[in-house]
């Protein structure tokens, strides 16, 4: 396609979003580059936000010009790129979450930098949806979630829980001071083994570095947060039946995932490549399938409307701590962070993901 046919289509296809190119909304896109043209065509939304970490195009809310191109389904239009056939061939073919490939996300996110993470997240280190609920503190909102879910759980002093992909040791420590229970965490990230074992210094914690498919023993408690989207949807029905195996018969399990409106087996091609490789986001259906005959659904409440608040919060942090750290990591990680925590924000604004948490019991 040549520049000016793609310089034409774009503007007609961001037009019907109310974006202009060069216009004066905050939300409109400043091109820098014509090489944005080209690559958007080509490469769909691989080549958006690799143009945006190149310098090619600036926005000053980037949140809501996402959130303005999803609810003109304006991805969908020029979804049927290179990228996207190949990874949904791919996991098709192969299983990217074996026990083997699941430590990939711990090594090339999680244990990024602990100061990263501490400078962008919460004091209790929450890298999950927080719950503002009556509040506009970050600090305020994620303990208020953290409540939100011990509560769920309805735990007690001396009960075994069981948190699978736990972190940095928030909830860990938060369930064993507040409620007195003994907990064993599981991450797949040595960087945060480490952070959760000194925060949790002193308590009823274990912190064990592994893969959730290999955890023994057996728990009064289970919860899950922010794991599930790692999982990999050739695994879900494994891990419902990890879960069950692992659950006392009156137990209870609180899984807290994002989620998708569609069921799909691959995730956004630039979040595959730069942010969380193997993972995806369950729908509806494919949770339902995989707890079918192993578990009754007690409770399944949407909070994804917080999840906007918590990704502007961590945004806003970013920026505000940048300059702690930018030597480290330089220019184009920083425009990477910044598309990241803003398109995720534009897609729960646009209600294109969800955050769900679902209560379920055993079946007996």
């Amino acid at each position: 396609m040549s520049l000016e046919k793609s310089k034409e289509l774009a503007g007609k296809l961001l037009s019907s979003a109310g974006i202009t190119i060069n216009g004066k909304n905050s939300f409109d896109i400043q091109i820098t580059d014509d090489r944005f043209y080209n690559i958007i065509f080509s490469k769909g939304e691989l080549g958006f936000g690799e143009s945006y970490m190149n310098g090619w195009w600036e926005c000053d809310h980037i949140d809501e010009l996402v959130y303005r191109i999803l609810r003109a389904r304006l991805d969908e239009k020029i979804r049927k790129n290179l990228a996207v056939i190949v990874l949904a061939i791919k996991t098709r073919l192969f299983d990217l979450q074996t026990k083997h490939r699941a430590f990939i996300v711990g090594r090339r996110h999680y244990d990024l930098d602990n100061e990263l993470f501490s400078l962008m997240l919460d004091s209790s280190m929450s890298y999950s949806c927080a719950y503002f609920k009556d509040t506009d503190s970050l600090d305020e909102a994620q303990k208020k979630k953290l409540a939100l879910t011990c509560g769920k759980l309805q735990l007690k002093p001396g009960m075994k829980l069981l948190d699978i992909g736990c972190g940095w040791g928030g909830l860990a420590k938060f369930a064993a001071e507040n409620y007195g229970v003994k907990v064993t965490g599981v991450t797949v990230s040595k960087n945060q083994v480490e952070f959760a074992k000194d925060l949790c210094k002193g308590l009823p914690v274990e912190i064990i570095f592994d893969d959730y498919r290999n955890i023994k023993g057996k728990y009064d408690r289970v919860v899950s947060v922010g794991m599930f989207e790692h999982v990999g949807y050739k695994n879900y029905r494994t891990f419902m039946k990890v879960v069950r195996k692992l659950l006392a018969d009156d137990g209870l399990f609180l899984l807290h995932t994002i989620g998708s409106n569609y069921s799909t087996t691959f995730t956004s091609p630039w979040i595959q490549k730069y942010i969380f490789p193997n993972g995806m986001l369950p729908s509806i259906k494919q949770i339902g399938e995989s707890m079918e005959g192993l578990f009754i659904m007690e409770n399944w409440e949407n909070y994804g409307h917080h999840y906007y608040k918590t990704l502007m919060s961590w945004h806003h942090n970013f920026v505000k701590n940048w300059d702690r750290i930018k030597d480290r990591y330089g220019q184009r990680f920083f425009r990477m962070w910044t598309y990241y925590l803003l398109s995720s924000a534009g897609s729960f604004k646009a209600r294109e993901n969800q955050l769900w948490q679902v209560m379920l019991s055993k079946e007996s």
